[in-house]
């Protein structure tokens, strides 16, 4: 990941605590490395082998060697529909902190209490760019694309019941948003999600610097 400006990423699911305990050897003075996807028993072994490590037990990641500073003009706003989402949300977030970009969340402003979106409205549309995350039919989206004039991108989740087909729905109603400019990553890929965003918000501040450096010639 070091050629698009964001340190080492590890995923740990499907790995064992030994493959990943053999791999954390040889990275361990990586700074802001992030470790995604882990179980409780990776999880154990991280905070038992290493005292400077930030670990989000909802996010179910770890970060090797944290450095969190915010390195980019912009902000991204994770919404999420419910609670249920909170762990995709946290995901992206762990993302785009080692990343070094301001991010903020909005936790439980789907479409069944949509009077709670509205009332955020102000700060939403403050924001440069947004990760909207919401299982069931998915709508909080199209929402949101609909309301605000900055990038938004979706992320299905596999909350819902039986016909939600673990986030097939939630999935196929943001691809089929009418809102324009909708992007949306795979089912639960918070990463994805957060690192779309952090991209939007890396090239504009490359444009921005580019443009001021010709300002000055």
């Amino acid at each position: 990941m070091k050629n698009k400006g964001v340190g080492e990423v590890i995923y740990a699911e499907g790995k064992t605590t030994e493959h990943l305990a053999e791999i954390l050897k040889k990275m361990k003075d990586t700074e802001n490395l992030l470790i995604t996807r882990i179980t409780v028993d990776q999880e154990k072994y991280i905070e038992n082998e290493y005292q400077n490590v930030r670990i989000n037990k909802v996010a179910r990641t770890a970060v090797l060697n944290p450095k969190i500073e915010v390195k980019y003009q912009g902000k991204v706003l994770i919404l999420s529909a419910g609670t249920s989402d909170i762990n995709v949300a946290d995901e992206a977030k762990e993302l785009l902190l080692v990343a070094g970009v301001e991010v903020e969340s909005i936790f439980d402003v789907g479409v069944a209490g949509i009077h709670r979106l509205f009332a955020r409205l102000p700060k939403i549309r403050q924001a440069d760019v947004i990760i909207c995350i919401a299982g069931m039919e998915g709508a909080l989206v199209s929402v949101v694309a609909g309301l605000t004039d900055v990038p938004v991108i979706g992320v299905p989740t596999s909350v819902g019941y039986g016909t939600s087909f673990k986030g097939v729905s939630a999935l196929l109603t943001m691809l089929n948003s009418c809102s324009s400019g909708v992007t949306v990553v795979n089912i639960d890929n918070g990463f994805g999600a957060g690192f779309a965003a952090y991209e939007i918000i890396r090239t504009a501040n490359k444009i921005i610097r580019r443009n001021n450096e010709n300002t000055t010639l």
